[in-house]
């Protein structure tokens, strides 16, 4: 049944614009939107919204699914600062992670990565003394690539004859970034096979290891954590809780349950929605903040997609990685677990970061390529208020969609004992890796329980379960139809796919895709 996000609204036929799907990208575009002045509708098949910015609760416990950490928010004026503050009014509060966001275990060793760009290099090149001139020029290398950014993401927002007069100079600079792939570019600055792995040992916050990700989407996340890592006050539902009134204030409304069955296209324009239920609703704009995949493939008629050729499209682009999270509950404080804020980055210690991804892909028993700690109940400063006596800690690790693909056409939660059987030694392993950091929480599990890329396909609607929509090799930041503006007039996307990885990039996205809706630079409305 079809429900408001809060309340029992009033719905109307017509809109400014619908939204399909509820993620950072939708949320973002809908309240600039609804900032001027426009009557928004969020339409979204889940039951909470949000997409991977929801919360869920289970056994007295709440489990943020997508947000682990946030960075730049700290500095005020930071554009995802700016941002965040404008699409939420100011009221999305963050908290600082510490001077230590993440930790680097390779083996027995472990590296921080501390806050502050002089910090982190002085605390890098106290690991790797004669690496000076590499770690100097990696750092410069990372500001270089982010400078360039800009006017590539400017570019996709520009009307087409404007993108064909001045698109190829806009996007030139970025692309000498975008073309090579991470581990390209770090080999050159040095030899060390050990740095090398530091500095890329963050990459499972974009999916792709360094021999086959682009160093510009390296360099996007690297720089996005130099000022520290953040969590936002009260958990990532406020996210949604805090945006939905600015799509309220201009008599816009969040619906959940409310699944698209297509969008409604007249001689090559997009009219509105048919819901799968056979409700139709109108706007003269629709934006689709699903992913390319489920546009073209699911929301647009067959027949339609197949003429423009964006079936043709998709050939070009792969589904992101796929993974397994065990959520874990525990009936202490994270003061008495004495529960660290800083996330873990956990490696084998043979073979460097592509080796023991391919080595784990042909052999599922082989070690995990990377494991993934995070400890929110700790980062959050009002996670005691809402769940005294509580703490939670997630694990995340890819796993690759074939492996649970046998049992795709089961239902939830009634997967076979097959499925329960994997699921518990997958759960069994990550514990071992987390008890192996901090042997004093064996024993003290209350409650865990794993998610897998069918229960990401499940809830987020993504095809093969994947976390990062379509995977960022130097190829994708070459195409061309990653964009906001679609063949079909009034169709318009948003989301990670038409910018990068990530709540930060889909944030962006929603500012490149209100401002070629509208017409107005909000770069220059929100940033300056």
């Amino acid at each position: 049944m079809i429900q408001s996000y809060k309340q029992r609204p009033k719905l109307e036929d017509k809109y400014d614009a619908i939204i399909v799907g509820s993620g950072m990208g939708s949320l973002t575009v809908g309240a600039i939107l609804a900032k001027e002045g426009k009557k928004v509708l969020i339409l979204e098949r889940h039951y909470t919204a949000g997409g991977f910015t929801h919360v869920f609760k289970r056994k007295g416990y709440e489990w943020d699914v997508g947000i682990h950490y946030i960075g730049g928010v700290q500095q005020e004026n930071s554009p995802i600062r700016k941002l965040f503050d404008y699409v939420s009014n100011g009221k999305l509060a963050w908290a600082d992670m510490g001077e230590v966001y993440d930790r680097i275990i390779i083996g027995d060793r472990s590296y921080d990565f501390v806050k502050g760009v002089e910090n982190f290099r002085n605390k890098i090149l106290s690991y790797f003394p004669d690496e000076e001139k590499a770690i100097d020029t990696y750092i410069d290398l990372v500001f270089k690539s982010n400078k360039a950014m800009g006017a590539f993401y400017k570019e996709k927002a520009l009307p087409g004859f404007l993108r064909f007069l001045i698109g190829g100079f806009l996007k030139r600079p970025y692309l000498k970034y975008a073309d090579q792939t991470t581990h390209q570019v770090l080999s050159k600055l040095t030899k060390n096979e050990e740095l090398i792995k530091v500095l890329s040992a963050q990459y499972g916050d974009y999916g792709l290891p360094p021999k086959q990700s682009s160093f510009a989407m390296h360099a996007s996340v690297a720089r996005h954590y130099f000022g520290g890592g953040n969590f936002p006050v009260g958990g990532s539902s406020k996210i949604v809780e805090t945006i939905d009134p600015v799509i309220e204030s201009s008599l816009g409304t969040i619906l959940i349950n409310a699944e698209v069955d297509e969008v409604i296209i007249e001689n090559n324009r997009a009219k509105g929605v048919r819901m799968i239920d056979g409700k139709e609703f109108y706007a003269d704009t629709i934006i689709s903040g699903t992913g390319v995949f489920n546009t073209f493939e699911k929301l647009i008629p067959t027949s339609i997609s197949t003429k423009l050729g964006l079936l043709e499209q998709l050939q070009k682009v792969t589904p992101s990685v796929s993974h397994a999270c065990l959520y874990m509950g525990f009936k202490s404080s994270p003061e008495e677990l004495t529960l660290p804020k800083t996330n873990f980055w956990i490696y084998p210690d043979d073979g460097d970061h592509d080796t023991c991804v391919d080595r784990y892909l042909k052999e599922e028993t082989a070690p995990f390529p990377v494991v993934y700690v995070s400890f929110p109940s700790a980062k959050d400063p009002d996670w005691s208020n809402r769940y005294p006596g509580r703490s939670t800690i997630d694990i995340i690790t890819l796993v690759p969609y074939e492996t649970v693909s046998k049992w795709k056409d089961t239902r939830w939660m009634k997967r076979g004992d097959d499925y329960e059987t994997w699921k518990e030694q997958i759960s069994q392993r990550l514990m071992k890796e987390l008890f192996k950091q901090l042997p004093h929480l064996e024993g003290e599990v209350d409650h865990y329980e794993l998610s897998t890329p069918l229960s990401t396909e499940h809830f987020v609607n993504y095809k093969n379960g994947e976390i990062y929509g379509i995977d960022h090799t130097p190829d994708r930041f070459r195409q061309k139809f990653l964009q906001p503006r679609t063949p079909i007039k009034g169709l318009y996307l948003t989301g990670q796919d038409i910018v990068t990885a990530g709540v930060g990039g889909a944030l962006f996205a929603g500012v490149v895709t209100a401002s070629a809706v509208t017409g107005i630079n909000f770069k220059n409305k929100i940033f300056v």
